[in-house]
């Protein structure tokens, strides 16, 4: 079984890539592939919104431990390491991918372009408010602070210097439910199981804490009402709810 998982992260391996976005609305920025509604300094400041993560010896930080410990227990579950392992690959299509499956329907940029569409850039806008908590809290992630391995063994050298607080992924996973839900409102419960259990895989594959992952979610509904105030996002969210509605007919 664990040589079974070792080539599954070594397939995973080969074919992950980073994403990253930024880009005012109709602009773009250096490394950007997704254009953005708002440009970061005019998000929400999350330093602002939401209360610093749990120092050690702190009861939030014992938590975040004993929850550490129970997720690698959940490694020895091979259908959730498998999950794991799919959860981890960064790229937005990923993402896309991952939640076209609650959404019961396949989203593709030639498909389905206008839901598409306000998915990548409202995701790519929604995780700009990361940054800047990430950077000033810098805060150490649990494989390293307990010097082990991830699941995810390939993630490390990318990720060990970057700080844990908020969540990327889960920031993401969840964007991804309340867009899609908006469009499909009939799959909202199975979007949000699975943006839940996308949270989950990160405190399972030892990239983050349980706070961080908590923390995240909030901070992408944060990221999601500031968006409802984008003129152009919602217009493209008026395309894709026809164009689903279309599709579905």
């Amino acid at each position: 079984m664990k040589r079974t998982l070792e080539i599954l992260a070594l397939f995973l391996s080969v074919i992950m890539a980073a994403s990253c976005s930024v880009a005012g609305q109709a602009t773009m920025k250096p490394g950007a592939n997704a254009p953005v509604y708002f440009a970061m300094e005019e998000m929400p400041d999350l330093l602002k919104c939401l209360p610093a993560p749990p120092v050690p010896g702190s009861d939030g930080f014992v938590y975040d431990s004993l929850r550490y410990e129970w997720g690698k227990e959940q490694r020895l579950d091979p259908a959730k390491a498998e999950t794991v392992f799919r959860d981890a690959l960064w790229q937005l299509d990923s993402v896309i991918a991952i939640f076209s499956e609650p959404f019961e329907m396949e989203i593709t940029a030639k498909k389905t372009p206008q839901i598409y569409a306000a998915l990548l850039n409202g995701i790519a806008t929604i995780e700009l408010i990361r940054i800047q908590p990430k950077a000033y809290y810098h805060r150490e992630r649990p494989f390293v602070h307990f010097n082990e391995h991830m699941l995810t063994t390939w993630e490390e050298e990318g990720i060990a210097g970057e700080g844990s607080y908020p969540s990327g992924h889960t920031m993401r996973g969840w964007s991804a439910a309340m867009i899609l839900s908006e469009i499909n409102p009939a799959a909202a419960d199975a979007l949000f199981e699975r943006a839940w259990e996308y949270g989950e895989s990160r405190v399972i594959a030892g990239a983050h804490w349980q706070s961080d992952v908590d923390a995240s979610r909030p901070a992408a509904s944060i990221g999601y009402a500031k968006l409802q105030t984008s003129p152009a996002f919602r217009a493209q969210m008026k395309k894709a709810k026809k164009e689903f509605r279309r599709l579905s007919d």
